[in-house]
């Protein structure tokens, strides 16, 4: 009877709720991105407003096209992503290695955690203009810019995903007598990937942000350079290429930094399902 009681309690226990597989994310994102569409086209149709203040689907992709053909959109794309990548890389490597000293040394943290949160309260687009003139109007200033809003949120990550290790754990890595590194390895970045893959996600959008944001300040290529030159030709075609552009940028940088999260915590969903 014990048995056909538990039998009866598991059988009556909900089952848990699993997040929606790839085919009903895409069809959901086919669906508002078809809303949307219809939207902007009916605005644009039956809302009165001229094609300098809102151009419709139809402008934008022959805009789009014509910048494809005369190679100028591939151009600023590659300048923009480069800026990109190289403000993200730099962004990650710095965060994280400040991050795993704080972590480990409190005295440092409390020493240096004012000064570092002082700079996050100044707006990175008062400080563009200032490495703009220092660095000048090249790749290099922008890099920075990028790297400099990447830096905090890895940073952050980092610090809580080292000292969420549990102490037990560090006292058996101790009493195994495991070396610096092997801590590290075995145990630390283990932990702390959860954290750092989070921070990782929000980075590689705001590493976009950065780099456009210098380059709106002062620049002669790039994206952000094209959303300026559309605005001063009252050309808002070239300017919703742009940022169509920006915002496939960043969906695809997060969709990476997705699949890299997926990948490399694949050992969590191994252990639930055991």
């Amino acid at each position: 009877m014990a048995r056909s009681g538990r039998s009866q309690s598991t059988v009556d226990e909900p089952l848990p709720l699993r997040p929606p597989g790839a085919p009903a994310r895409l069809l959901f994102f086919g669906l508002v991105a078809a809303g949307t569409l219809l939207a902007w086209y009916g605005l644009t149709r039956w809302g009165g407003l001229p094609g300098f203040l809102l151009p419709s689907p139809a402008a934008v992709g022959d805009r789009f096209l014509v910048a494809l053909r005369d190679g100028s959109l591939v151009r600023h794309t590659g300048v923009t992503l480069s800026e990109v990548l190289a403000g993200l890389g730099l962004g990650v490597v710095a965060g994280a290695s400040l991050g795993y000293g704080l972590a480990k040394s409190p005295r440092a943290e409390r020493l240096l955690s004012p000064y570092i949160i002082a700079s996050q309260a100044v707006p990175i687009v008062a400080i563009a203009p200032l490495l703009i003139i220092w660095l000048g109007p090249g790749r290099p200033s922008k890099i920075l810019i990028s790297a400099l809003i990447v830096f905090f949120p890895i940073l952050i990550s980092t610090i809580a995903g080292i000292r969420s290790v549990p102490n037990d754990l560090r006292d058996l890595m101790r009493s195994l007598r495991a070396t610096r590194s092997q801590t590290l390895r075995l145990l630390e970045a283990p932990a702390a990937a959860p954290f750092f893959l989070g921070g990782l996600k929000i980075g590689s959008t705001l590493a976009v942000i950065g780099a456009v944001v210098g380059e709106f300040v002062g620049a002669d290529e790039g994206l952000g350079f094209l959303v300026n030159l559309g605005r001063g030709l009252y050309d808002t075609a070239l300017v919703f290429t742009a940022l169509l552009v920006l915002v496939a940028m960043a969906l695809g940088l997060y969709s990476l930094a997705s699949v890299l999260e997926r990948k490399t915590l694949r050992w969590r969903e191994v252990g639930k399902d055991h």
